[in-house]
């Protein structure tokens, strides 16, 4: 399967009027922002785990981040509220489920493949910070490399947001929203911008909460390996 799979061009996915798909795993949805590959993909999506659901124990071999969106995600090593944000490099593995439910945004396949850093943020023990030269915008920094940037940015009301992407960058709406080329964004929107291009957004009359990405789209995309989860 491809699904916004040319990196060079914009995306943009209104999540929240899409409707649920089942996955191979009983009680457990998905929907579909970008993938390249089957049931063992590149891919970035929003998924949803019905109260008492689980999966089998399985091993990362391309690595999985993702941020709780509602809920409560849990596996051997805690219990993950709404807020928290994780990031399991290649060759780590898990048993991920949740007895009361919970929707998760994620990333499979996108880690560098010698990457073994692992992350878990409770975002709501974390401040943000202002962001210098880009007025309306505070900023929480998740994780950063020489390649990538994870944050949470909060954006004040009617604020004009601008933004060079050189490396890209990825967009998701979790309260608020925003407006960009005349297109209107509201939570669980997503956008991708490709290299070079820029972000002009206007923040909506409440604001906008989002989580951002941006540098790795300058790195070629990893074919997933079927053998690998």
């Amino acid at each position: 399967m491809e699904l916004n799979s040319d990196f060079r061009q914009r995306a943009a996915v209104h999540a929240g009027q899409l409707p649920w798909k089942p996955s191979p795993i009983p009680g457990v949805e998905r929907r579909m922002l970008d993938r390249i590959g089957d049931e063992v993909a590149r891919a970035t999506s929003l998924v949803r785990y019905a109260p008492h659901s689980r999966f089998s124990v399985h091993t990362h071999g391309g690595g999985e981040e993702f941020l709780v969106l509602e809920g409560v995600f849990q596996d051997e090593h805690g219990d993950f509220p709404a807020g928290s944000y994780i990031r399991n490099p290649p060759s780590s593995s898990h048993t991920p489920g949740s007895e009361p439910g919970c929707i998760i945004f994620v990333k499979l396949w996108q880690f560098d493949v010698a990457d073994r850093t692992y992350c878990r943020i409770n975002t709501s023990t974390r401040q943000y910070i202002a962001v210098k030269d880009r007025p309306g915008v505070e900023s929480m920094a998740l994780f950063a490399d020489n390649v990538e940037n994870v944050r949470l940015e909060r954006w004040a009301p009617r604020a004009r947001v601008e933004l060079d992407l050189p490396g890209g960058g990825e967009f998701l709406v979790l309260e608020g929203g925003f407006d960009e080329r005349g297109e209107s964004f509201v939570p669980h929107s997503w956008l991708r911008l490709p290299v070079g291009d820029r972000l002009d957004a206007i923040a909506g009359p409440n604001g906008c909460k989002l989580w951002v990405k941006t540098g790795h789209l300058a790195v070629k995309p990893m074919i997933p390996n079927p053998a690998g989860h």
